[in-house]
């Protein structure tokens, strides 16, 4: 009879696990996971933002954005494909 029970709560479990592996998706399953394990920065209102090193548009040499200051920059994060 226990048997039977464990495996009837255990298949549910694999059934619920899979469904959100199938409706999430791995990656955001494992970043929910790992979200309480962030921490805070230090950075606080009015400290100046780090510097951050981007790929330029030829792919192969890197450019710091520090060297962009007093100019506008334009920055896209995703793809259009």
């Amino acid at each position: 009879m226990w048997k039977k029970v464990l495996l009837l709560l255990g298949l549910a479990v694999l059934g619920v696990a899979s469904f959100l592996v199938f409706q999430i998706g791995p990656r955001n399953i494992i970043g929910l996971l790992r979200y309480d394990q962030r921490h805070e920065g230090r950075l606080r209102v009015g400290d100046p933002a780090p510097d951050v090193a981007v790929t330029a548009l030829d792919g192969t040499s890197r450019q710091l954005l520090a060297g962009s200051r007093g100019r506008p920059v334009v920055l896209v994060f995703g793809s259009y494909t």
